[in-house]
């Protein structure tokens, strides 16, 4: 099989041709040293025994397939949700490079990001000079309303002081002296993106409220009846954001988004680029101090910044990616409170519509069982709605998760009859998950699009829920917060059910026997 121009094959069915299985075969013979194929199968099988769980978890020194990105890709998205700003990562262009195509491949739209190109050089004598020159060349090129700068493991290492490059750089005219360049500290070996995000949403702040890096003086906070809302690193952005918008309107609430980055990751098409689409208004930013509060959706995504504000006088508070019907109730009572407006009608019948879903579905969700990894906030969200759904969360891995958020995990498994199974495994992997799969397996495996490879290895049905979804389309579209956000995902459990339910009752007079057209 090779291709012709009068009928173009794809990979998919190019490369089952036998010309190329054959060529496939002589590389993996000569290249590969293949080993007897029985050995290997010995060896694959006893990965997936008790025994090798035992090795596999008391490894230390090696992560495999972590479920988490490195700090500076937090930080680029935490840029992009400010008016007319370009992220600018102090590193490597190849760095950058992963940040850009990690993004655009979740959200299916162009990720703008420069960076100072730092190279061999550079990580011997420095890179003050990738500073002057990038930041120059961004503000030339470019012409955006800010530019925030983080850095990448290169600079860090050599132990770049981005104060002191930004000061110098302004000083040799890259960008006039009162032009907005905030920047956070980012080293991608520690930490993740959700820090990252932390850091640089932090560090913006820090840049407008205390004095715009020391050239006036610190804002005087006076006090007004808005409310910051902070979203955190949100693979769902364009919806979840829209949907709490919609809510804060219902309810009267005077409020700030405070990195919107909803319109960038879903622009139009009408022949018109946007590079800066959207985001929160500079001069709101600035305003913001004054607000009567801030609220995060994501607690973990927003440690020190809530610190950071909280030290400003304004009341905080944190939810945990809020899913399903006890979760919106929280937050909507913590904005009646802090707004003094009420819950309106509408929303008290969404929330209706939401527990009636919940009762139509019961049956086909009791009692199944799930595996769920991701972000910390993520888990939090999805394990409470399934223990509303009422069913079984069992293996809750967080690669990012800490001692603080374990404890929140197993404080709602304690607090839930359909909790009693579950194990909750904080800075573990996916190559840990892979063992839980085999000895102790589950219905259903919750995760980001690095699940498919346990789909396919283990058997579990993968519900695609997280950030980053390369092989889907368009799930950032639909929120998952709030009623209609419960909603959206019930819906989602319920489809991968009902499809798993279908293609093991399709054999004729084999196992067809329930193959019904009415679930």
């Amino acid at each position: 099989m090779t291709q012709n121009a009068e009928k173009v094959i794809d990979h998919f069915e190019l490369f089952r041709g036998e010309n190329y299985q054959q060529m496939l075969a002589e590389k993996r013979q000569q290249f590969e040293n293949p080993h007897d194929a029985k050995r290997v199968q010995e060896i694959c099988d006893w990965t997936r025994s008790e025994d090798y769980k035992e090795k596999n978890f008391a490894r230390e020194a090696l992560t495999i397939n972590p479920a988490k990105a490195c700090q500076p890709l937090g930080a680029v998205f935490a840029a992009v949700g400010f008016e007319g700003t370009i992220p600018f990562v102090h590193g490597s262009q190849g760095c950058v490079a992963y940040y850009r195509s990690h993004l655009s491949r979740h959200f299916k739209e162009p990720t703008s990001c420069v960076s100072s190109s730092m190279t061999e050089d550079a990580a011997v004598f420095g890179g003050l000079n990738n500073m002057i020159d990038g930041l120059a060349n961004t503000y030339a090129m470019y012409k955006p309303k800010m530019i925030a700068v983080s850095t990448t493991c290169m600079a860090e290492v050599i132990g770049d002081d981005l104060n002191a490059f930004i000061k110098t750089a302004k000083e040799k005219g890259s960008v006039p002296n009162e032009f907005d360049v905030p920047f956070a500290h980012t080293p991608a070996f520690v930490g993740s993106h959700v820090t990252g995000y932390d850091n640089a949403m932090k560090g913006i702040l820090e840049h407008f409220w205390d004095g715009r890096a020391g050239l006036e003086p610190k804002t005087e906070r006076q006090p007004t009846d808005r409310i910051n809302i902070i979203g955190g690193f949100d693979g769902y952005t364009v919806g979840n954001t829209r949907e709490l918008r919609r809510i804060l309107d219902l309810m009267g609430i005077g409020y700030t988004i405070l990195g919107d980055a909803s319109s960038v990751f879903d622009t139009p098409t009408d022949g018109t680029f946007r590079m800066y689409d959207g985001g929160t208004p500079l001069k709101e930013v600035a305003d913001a101090v004054h607000s009567k509060a801030t609220v995060s959706m994501q607690e973990f995504c927003t440690e020190k910044t809530l610190a950071f504000i909280g030290a400003h006088g304004q009341a905080v508070q944190a939810f945990n990616h809020p899913i399903g019907v006890g979760a919106t109730d929280e937050v909507l009572m913590a904005l009646s409170r802090l707004s003094g407006r009420d819950i309106p009608d509408e929303l008290a019948l969404e929330r209706g519509r939401l527990v009636d879903a919940i009762a139509d579905s019961a049956a086909h969700i009791h009692g199944k069982k799930f595996a769920l990894y991701g972000d910390p906030d993520l888990t939090l969200g999805l394990t409470a709605f399934l223990l509303e759904l009422g069913a079984e969360p069992v293996h809750i891995l967080s690669t990012n998760g800490g001692h603080h958020w374990e404890q929140k995990v197993r404080a709602l498994l304690d607090g839930s009859p359909f909790g009693s199974e579950g194990k909750v495994y904080a800075g573990r992997d996916l190559w840990h998950m892979r063992s839980l799969l085999f000895t102790e397996p589950v219905d259903f495996l919750i995760g980001n699009t690095y699940g498919k490879f346990l789909e396919r290895d283990s058997g579990t049905p993968l519900i695609r829920i997280g950030f980053p979804i390369f092989d889907r389309h368009h799930h950032h579209r639909y929120p998952v917060w709030g009623y209609q956000g419960g909603l959206n995902v019930l819906v989602k459990i319920l489809d991968k059910i009902f499809d798993t339910m279908d293609a093991n009752t399709n054999q004729p007079s084999i196992n067809d026997y329930s193959y019904d057209i009415i679930r």
